[in-house]
């Protein structure tokens, strides 16, 4: 099973249909099959055992994708915002790569030792009309190595050591068969993509769109305005955003009708009810769908649709409205169980740390190997529990899990009630080690422009909805929080610079 099955099918369905970048000028099916072709015999006359992307994301993406597929060697697509010495270090796990990447990035790559290929000079390559067909299923492959992984993706945040986590063919295409039906778009529809392509979002939606028929078109750089008026003029029908992209959409003064907009799916970091109830309110004619899932798992494994949605907003009952605040219910193909500390299973309603098992969850890591339990559970790290009806709530990671006082105290949960105050734009919640209580609890806040806001009055409004134990001993405020592109906070730098604050305090 090799992605490149999914292209051959899209040629075979419909192969004239324009599947990326703009409807006047884009990449037909049959074209991309062409380009990954020339992609895949440069690959394989270059010697190189893997593909190394360092540049943002646009069409020379999805080519390199089906052309390292092709070739049989393994995409590496990278963060373009690593430190020089993480780079480098990442780089040195792939000595003989080929590489694509940016005016910014390129002189890395060189000095690694790679061939370099801008996306431009990458595009001007493979659209080469005059390169020779190859039958590639004539190719054998090396049946004493072991088959390479579709995709590497290194996970981590900017400083610490990443880590390559091993996406085999047979995973994605898996979740390719489990989430999409094949040519179920209409030759009108297209995807508007805001994710970098590093991000397990971005492989998901080159390979779901493509295997639907929908075609793509990737903003490179976000900003709302841009996101709008590219939806407008491409006539764009899904997109996908990450939840701080949707807050600066739904907080923005640009026009933000967009008649053709049916669906708009978010996750990669928890959505603020405030952020959701607003966009719910703001677009009713359109679905929008919350997708939860991780690199590891070939990205979606449980999805709250348009109905939950709606359902939830226009909700009385306090359980059915707090669904709003859900993932929804695991995809087919994937079991979940939710454990304890002793990794018993706990009921409905009770939190635990989440597992899951299913063909699309590669839990492989580069250098280590899969890191499942002898059942083949996979221990996503994330902190959530069930309820009664199989809705899924994420409490956020097993490690930002404050302890105080021996209670067990999931940041997000604060950090939901302290956004709905109205001067509140961005807040993070950690616990700061302490003696009497183990942690205690602190939050910095980023106010709205033109607001003043006063801790005390924050910590009453927490107080009012929670109990005693979860409201912050001390709140500060910051212009900004530190963020990944993909609009992940990063705790760690948020404990570095409060223990730095808290150290300078008299």
């Amino acid at each position: 099973m090799n992605l490149t099955m999914l292209l051959d099918m899209a040629v075979d369905g419909f192969g004239d249909r324009v599947v990326i970048g703009s409807r006047n000028g884009g990449i037909t099916a049959v074209e991309l099959a062409r380009m990954a072709d020339a992609g895949a015999r440069a690959i394989r006359d270059s010697g190189a055992e893997a593909v190394v992307y360092l540049a943002v994301n646009g069409p020379a993406f999805p080519v390199a994708l089906f052309a390292a597929a092709r070739a049989g060697v393994p995409l590496v697509p990278v963060n373009y915002r690593l430190g020089a010495e993480q780079l480098q270090s990442l780089l040195s796990h792939h000595p003989t790569a080929l590489g694509i990447a940016g005016d910014t990035q390129s002189a890395a790559l060189q000095q690694a030792g790679l061939t370099v290929f801008s996306p431009e000079q990458w595009l001007d390559l493979t659209a080469d009309p005059t390169a020779p067909a190859e039958d590639w299923d004539a190719v054998a492959p090396d049946d004493t190595l072991p088959p390479a992984p579709a995709v590497i993706i290194y996970t981590s945040g900017t400083t610490s050591a990443p880590k390559g986590v091993l996406l085999r063919h047979e995973n994605l295409t898996s979740y390719v068969f489990g989430s999409v039906e094949f040519a179920s778009a209409a030759p009108t529809d297209a995807a508007l993509i805001s994710v970098p392509p590093y991000h397990i979002a971005a492989v998901a939606n080159a390979i779901t769109s493509l295997y639907a028929g929908r075609r793509t078109i990737v903003l490179e750089q976000f900003n709302p305005h841009q996101w709008l008026a590219v939806a407008r003029d491409e006539a764009v029908t899904n997109a996908l955003v990450v939840p701080t992209m949707l807050a600066r959409i739904v907080e923005s003064d640009a026009d933000k009708t967009v008649p053709s907009l049916g669906s708009l799916a978010y996750g990669g970091a928890p959505m603020p009810a405030a952020v959701i109830e607003k966009a719910l309110t703001m677009w009713p004619q359109i679905g929008f769908v919350n997708a939860y899932g991780l690199t590891e798992t070939s990205s979606t494994i449980a999805v709250l649709g348009p109905d939950d949605h709606r359902a939830a907003l226009a909700a009385t009952d306090p359980a059915i409205r707090a669904r709003l605040g859900s993932v929804g219910r695991i995809v087919p193909g994937i079991e979940l169980e939710i454990r304890d500390e002793t990794d018993a299973l706990v009921p409905a309603g009770v939190p635990g740390s989440i597992w899951v098992r299913g063909e699309q969850v590669s839990a492989e890591y580069a250098g280590i190997g899969r890191a499942v339990d002898d059942r083949g559970f996979f221990n996503t790290r994330d902190h959530g529990h069930v309820d009664a009806d199989g809705y899924l709530f994420v409490g956020g990671r097993m490690d930002d899990t404050i302890i105080r006082g021996a209670e067990n105290i999931a940041p997000a949960e604060i950090e939901d009630v302290i956004l709905r105050h109205p001067a509140v734009l961005d807040v993070a919640v950690v616990g700061v080690p302490d003696e009497e209580w183990g942690q205690r609890i602190e939050a910095a806040v980023v106010v709205r422009p033109g607001i003043d806001a006063d801790a005390d009055d924050l910590r009453a409004h927490v107080r009012a909805a929670l109990r005693g134990s979860k409201t912050p001993d001390r709140i500060v405020f910051w212009n900004e929080l530190p963020r990944t592109e993909t609009g992940k906070l990063v705790r760690r730098h948020v404990l570095d610079r409060i223990a730095t604050d808290t150290a300078k305090l008299p």
